[in-house]
């Protein structure tokens, strides 16, 4: 038993014990060196495997933590049921990698303990994953252990985390007494009470000082000035320092080591000694207790210290020779190239290139979180200023795609602007308005980028130009820029000779010119809609470019498998953006029930990833959606919420949003008034909420508003300036929109007839609007005959989308017709967004394995959200629930 930490003890115990029920969950133990960690981390394994449960272990290695996924490796590796398959996703994005590791956990047939010792050395990589796995521990029969030490990294890294912490605090006096005398019997009471002082409660410095004091007295001791882990590490080294020098080197060889295996260890050590070092040359350290070896020849050290103590006392130039001497022995080139570049005594342009290489081919074969690794390395490595600045944008532009919105801002950091070449200027800025919150810059930059742009197209590199344009052109989209900045932007954008196949220059004018190239955008995206051969990046692209044009249902074909194949690569900053896309264009549309699932599933992926303009319009999405299902107090809390960020941020013409969410909130609650006001700020120039193309998907609001507030010359007024503007873009949602405001000024039966007649298939909330509207319209002449079957439909169609409010006006008007309707009983809303993304993909025939993929959920948390499905809705089983889905479709 360990001496005074019964209290802690039992903790872990109950976290053991909350697993083997099937109720999953993580700890980290925290504290500084020596406090006891790792023999908490012992114990916990030694209890985990008395109750019957699978133990994997690993440990951080300071020397790993350059090498992505290498602590998921050593975790997993010798498991059967892996079948090597953590070591096989090396360089994927956590997320995927994560995934994975949860079904391999699901499938597991008896209880785990996943035990990490020194969490803050695993590489990045292997963090994130941990902790993706960690926060979806529900159902699972897991327990996720790790220790770390503390410090300012350590707390970030916990900070972003969120997990729960045991914090370790030293012995009492008592208990510290208690261990002393156990390890350093017969001490003097001068000696044991200077031990006790200078230990200060650190289990480690009492073991380790007091056998020192045992053995040389309290000479041993001084300086007390040192921190104790210094203190502690001078007393590893000292024992090292008194072992042969094979021993030594072979040590200092497995310190800087990112793997264990004893030959590899060996092999490297003879080459450092250049002469025959054997298992014979590490038995004085196995004796000395500093190592040990297990039956595997896995070399493993007692405390984390030592490897310190030996990396601090080594010389720079002879740890160098020992990564050199150990890139000539280990296995695969990634590990080669990594030690090559620990060897390095400087700036290796050549090393670079292989790095730069490397990265290259870990991005394009789907391991992005590799490939940021060793460009950023490849940067450290550059000779020339440029290039190493040029490499550290590459970097950032790799970590943007897994959403490492802390990386980016790290590497930002680092870029010397004065030595890049104007286009790599032009992606800085762009990066650093961003992501280091240098404020909106609004119309103020885009001039300059526009002439950088054209700089880099007349300098010939095509690929850079045309991933500045696109990322430009959300810039612009947002900004509200004058037409001769706008047009200037379209001038530069149609002189580049990109490949005929490239889409960008396309998407890039639909954003910021969806007016004057909109109707020629909107025919070529439709010709593009059933290509197989896009890649997930070109999908999300052309979906970006459609729902610009108003275009829902052709960017939603375009979005949603760019959003599958962003799951199966892992690709969350891409999966991020392409869901909020998807939750505009559905809020847009009038779908409540598809805005909340994806925004909702957008918030999460953007709050984990800590991306806050995403979070931003996701929350906005979701303030729409309860504006239409009439969920006031939410929705003024989020657009409340929201206004405060945007103002705060300069993003003015985001505004245009959150008067969308007040204009609709109002609409709902029959304000009609103060809707049409809330909803005009975006149609007025002069204001500060006016955008030129957030306004087309709100003239249907408006002209709602306006029919019962009687502001018809408003709407008029309105209506003549939007309708050239429809004529020459052919935006959908615009001229839809249009549609039904005329036939509401129109004030007669063949206006309604025609708008009814037109193509409305995609158009489900608006096609109900005008059934509403011209159904009530009926009714007030005393047809209601006529009125009842638009007004039915309405009703349903409302019912179907969620928007409550909506739905329940229809209903009123059909009882004032002489038929009453009732509120449908819908069982889907008593669930989760959650819950109802799982049942919508469990109705479509999704298996729980394959939910679990979609959702980055383990399957059997699926299984057990299932469970709790069937009774909520009233079904018992998969095929059940399909048929109450599909009808709930129209």
């Amino acid at each position: 038993m360990l001496v005074g930490r019964e209290a802690q003890l039992q903790v872990l115990a109950a976290l053991l014990d909350e697993a083997t029920r099937h109720r999953g969950g993580a700890l980290v133990v925290r504290g500084e060196a020596g406090i006891g960690k790792s023999a908490l981390w012992g114990e916990t394994c030694a209890l985990a495997a008395g109750r019957g449960m699978r133990v994997l272990t690993t440990t951080g290695v300071q020397a790993e933590v350059e090498l992505p996924y290498a602590g998921i490796g050593h975790l997993f590796r010798r498991l059967p049921e892996a079948g090597g398959k953590p070591g096989a996703v090396e360089g994927e994005s956590p997320f995927r990698v994560g995934v994975e590791v949860l079904d391999l956990l699901s499938g597991l047939d008896e209880p785990v303990l996943l035990a990490v010792e020194d969490a803050h050395w695993l590489d990045r990589a292997s963090w994130e994953v941990l902790t993706f796995v960690a926060r979806r521990l529900e159902s699972d029969p897991v327990a996720l252990l790790l220790t770390a030490r503390d410090g300012e990294d350590v707390d970030r890294l916990l900070a972003a985390a969120s997990l729960p912490e045991l914090a370790l605090e030293p012995l009492d006096p008592a208990s510290a007494g208690d261990l002393l005398d156990q390890v350093a019997p017969g001490l003097t009471p001068a000696l044991r009470e200077r031990v006790l002082a200078v230990s200060e409660g650190n289990p480690l410095g009492l073991v380790e000082l007091g056998g020192l004091a045992a053995r040389s007295g309290g000479a041993a001791l001084l300086p007390s000035r040192l921190p104790l882990s210094t203190r502690v590490e001078r007393t590893f080294a000292g024992l090292v320092g008194e072992l042969p020098a094979a021993t030594r080197a072979l040590l200092l060889v497995a310190a800087l080591d990112d793997g264990d295996d004893l030959d590899e260890v060996l092999a490297a050590a003879s080459r450092l000694e250049e002469r025959p070092v054997t298992a014979d040359d590490l038995e004085p350290a196995v004796v000395s207790r500093l190592v040990g070896v297990d039956e595997q020849y896995r070399l493993r050290f007692r405390h984390p210290l030592l490897r310190s103590a030996l990396r601090q006392s080594a010389s720079p130039a002879l740890r160098r020779r020992a990564h050199a001497c150990l890139a000539a022995v280990v296995a695969g080139d990634d590990r080669r190239v990594w030690h090559r570049a620990a060897a390095a005594s400087g700036p290796d342009e050549a090393l670079a290139v292989d790095l730069a290489a490397m990265a290259t081919r870990d991005r394009h074969l789907r391991a992005a979180s590799a490939a940021l690794a060793a460009m950023e390395r490849a940067a450290q490595l550059s000779e020339d200023p440029q290039k190493r600045g040029s490499r550290l944008l590459w970097a950032a532009t790799m970590a943007d795609e897994q959403g490492d919105v802390e990386s980016i801002r790290r590497l930002l950091a680092l870029v010397d602007e004065s030595r890049l070449q104007p286009a790599e200027r032009a992606r800085l800025a762009w990066f650093r308005e961003v992501y280091l919150g240098t404020g909106w810059s609004g119309n103020t930059r885009l001039r300059v980028y526009n002439e950088l742009i054209d700089t880099m197209r007349t300098a010939g590199d095509i690929e850079l130009t045309l991933e500045s344009l696109i990322n430009i052109s959300l810039r612009f989209y947002w900004s509200n820029p004058d037409d001769d900045t706008r047009l200037e932007f379209v001038r530069v954008a149609e002189l580049i000779d990109a490949p005929e196949d490239n889409v960008l220059v396309m998407c890039a004018l639909a954003q910021v010119a969806p007016v004057e190239r909109g109707a020629a955008c909107l025919e070529r995206l439709a010709a593009l809609r059933y290509h197989v051969d896009l890649t997930p990046g070109q999908r999300y692209q052309l979906g970006l470019a459609a729902s610009a044009l108003g275009a829902y249902e052709l960017s939603n074909a375009f979005l949603t498998p760019g959003v599958t194949e962003a799951r199966t690569h892992g690709r969350v900053g891409t999966l991020t953006q392409a869901l909020v896309s998807l939750a505009y264009n559905a809020a847009a549309a009038g779908d409540t029930r598809a805005t909340v699932a994806t925004a909702t599933e957008a918030l999460a992926l953007a709050t984990e990833t800590r991306h806050t303009t995403w979070a931003l319009q996701a929350r906005l999405q979701l303030g729409q959606a309860e504006a239409l299902r009439g969920n006031a107090e939410a929705a003024d809390e989020i657009a409340d919420a929201a206004e405060k960020i945007i103002f705060s941020a300069g993003m003015h013409p985001m505004l245009a949003l959150t008067q969308r969410v007040r204009g609709v909130n109002a609409l709902a609650a029959g304000r009609f008034e103060e809707a049409f006001w809330h909803l005009h700020r975006a149609f007025d120039p002069g204001d500060v909420a006016y955008h030129p193309y957030v306004r087309f998907t709100l003239a249907g609001h408006l002209a709602e508003a306006a029919a019962h507030c009687g502001a018809l010359d408003e709407l008029r007024a309105v209506v003549a300036g939007l309708a050239p503007v429809a004529e020459l873009s052919r935006s959908p949602v615009l001229l839809t929109g249009l549609r039904y405001a005329g036939a509401v000024l129109a004030d007669d039966a063949a206006a309604y007839e025609a708008a009814l007649a037109a193509d409305l298939r995609d158009w489900p909330f608006e096609r109900a609007r005008l059934q509403l509207t011209y159904g009530g319209w009926l009714r007030r002449r005393r047809q209601a005959a006529e009125s009842r079957p638009l007004l039915r439909a309405a009703a349903a169609a409302f019912d179907a989308l969620g928007a409550a409010p909506w739905a329940e006006r229809a209903r009123t008007e059909l009882r004032a017709t002489g038929e009453s309707r009732r509120k449908p009983i819908d069982a889907i809303d008593a669930l989760t967004p959650q819950e109802q993304q799982i049942a919508r993909l469990a109705a479509d025939g999704l298996s729980n394995r394959e939910i679990a993929e979609r959702l980055f959920l383990s399957p059997r948390t699926v299984t057990t959200h299932l469970y709790r499905i069937y009774p909520k809705v009233g079904v018992k089983s998969r095929g059940e629930l399909a048929a109450m889905m599909a009808e709930r479709s129209f």
